[in-house]
């Protein structure tokens, strides 16, 4: 039997699924389809090539919408905006929507609050404000891509002001 353990270059349905992000049964699904590019059956396992990207290639289907697994590892930074509207509509109405947009891509996601676990810079540009965002934003927190963020919501209760916060 063949150990995919030594062959960097091949890998498991397993490992192939969450390299795809998507499930070992939608994965099974596309070998059975015969979709996955260079993959072989050694007895009772299957061993999926990587390319040069080290990610599992996958052949487009004939019919339907096109898939949705990870194409390849981001490149782009990630945006970090405090929307001020939001929070001066906040003050005004009594709400908690959320007042933060980080925009990952061309994903954008509002939250309450964002952890940033790793470097990070605070960016003021008076005169050249960032365009991604609506209304051009001219201080945002930028994020390199490999930067995990974990964002996170509130529910419509305030939080207590006298009680300390817990910052990590």
């Amino acid at each position: 039997m063949t150990d995919t353990n030594t062959e960097p270059d091949k890998v498991g349905t397993t490992e192939a699924a969450f390299l795809l992000n998507i499930s070992t049964a939608r994965l099974r699904l596309l070998l059975r389809q015969g979709r996955l590019k260079g993959a072989r059956k050694v007895k009772r396992f299957w061993i999926i090539p990587l390319n040069s990207r080290g990610m599992p290639e996958i052949t487009p289907g004939s019919r339907g919408p096109q898939g949705t697994w990870n194409k390849g590892f981001r490149t782009g930074n990630t945006f970090i905006h405090v929307l001020r509207r939001e929070i001066d509509y906040n003050r005004d109405n009594g709400t908690s929507k959320p007042a933060i947009s980080v925009k990952q891509g061309g994903k954008n996601h509002r939250c309450h609050e964002v952890e940033i676990l790793g470097n990070c810079k605070i960016v003021y540009r008076p005169h050249k404000p960032n365009r991604s965002q609506a209304g051009g934003a001219r201080l945002w927190i930028e994020v390199e891509p490999d930067v995990e963020i974990i964002r996170k919501y509130f529910a419509d209760v305030e939080l207590e002001e006298d009680k300390p916060q817990d910052f990590g």
